[in-house]
Order: C-alpha cells, then sequence, then structure tokens
C-alpha cells in the first residue's frame, strides 16, 4: 500500500503527540499518563477513582498501575468516599496540585502552538474530520457489510 491510509496517519500522529509529551513529563521526573490522571483528577474535592477510568478512557489495571506509581511518588492520596464506603476518593497533595499545574502548562502550550501555526479553518476542518470517524466508530458504522476482496 503506497498511500498512506487514515488509521495510520492517526496512529503515528498519536505517537508523535505521546512522545512529546512524555520527553516534557520527563523533565519533571513524570509521564503523559501521570499527568492525564493529575488533570483529570478534581483539584477541590478530590475525585472518585470509579469515575476516573471511564473518566480518562483507560482500563482499570492501567489505571491501577498509574494510581500506584503516583501515590508512590507523593502526587495523591486515597481516602474512603464519605459518601460510599464502597468506593475510595483521589485527592491530589500539594505536590500533586503543583504537578498538575504544570500538566495543564504543557497541554496548553500545545494547544497554543498548533491554533498558531494551522489556520482556524483548517482547525474547524480536522475537528469535524475526528468528530465524524468517533461517530461512525461509536455508532458501528465501519464494518456494516463488510466484504473482503
Amino acid at each position: 500500500m503506497k498511500e498512506k491510509t487514515i488509521d495510520y496517519i492517526l496512529r503515528s500522529t498519536w505517537i508523535a503527540v505521546t512522545k512529546m509529551y512524555n520527553e516534557e513529563a520527563n523533565k519533571k521526573g513524570s509521564s503523559m499518563a501521570t499527568g492525564f490522571a493529575l488533570l483529570s483528577i478534581d483539584p477541590d474535592s478530590g475525585t472518585p477513582s470509579t469515575a476516573l477510568g471511564p473518566k480518562m478512557g483507560v482500563e482499570s489495571t492501567s489505571l491501577s498501575r498509574t494510581l500506584k506509581t503516583m501515590e508512590t511518588k507523593g502526587l495523591i492520596t486515597r481516602e474512603k468516599n464519605p459518601n460510599d464506603g464502597r468506593s475510595v476518593l483521589i485527592h491530589l497533595t500539594e505536590f500533586g496540585v503543583e504537578m498538575r499545574k504544570f500538566s495543564k502548562y504543557v497541554v496548553l502550550s500545545f494547544n497554543e502552538a498548533i491554533k498558531n501555526n494551522i489556520s482556524e479553518e483548517d482547525l474547524n476542518t480536522f475537528i469535524k474530520v475526528t468528530d465524524k470517524i468517533n461517530e461512525l466508530i461509536s455508532e458501528k458504522m465501519i464494518f456494516i457489510n463488510n466484504k473482503q476482496s
């Protein structure tokens, strides 16, 4: 196949973004997964651990590993949820709040660089296209009447 497929373009772009985020996070001894988790935890009231996985779109085993690392590094604490004894609230420590600010800065810097280098029209088209791809996938419209060649 000589022509790049859409999934190849998406995958290679996401790999480049992931590498960029991990390189930046590594400067602070962190990772993209940790930064993403920090941004997904409510800095004021904490976030139930059961809500964190779906909010981030990650599997529970992967999330458990990330949370354990974050707890070991002193970024979070786990406390029983006073409203639901079966779940645990994840809270940011002071260090976690500081690292959350760094993660937010990194994400906003990336967004700003993209906005400064891509026209608003092109960016809006990109967003429309990716929204449509997500819609087609979520509505299971990709492999309808799939005929192999």
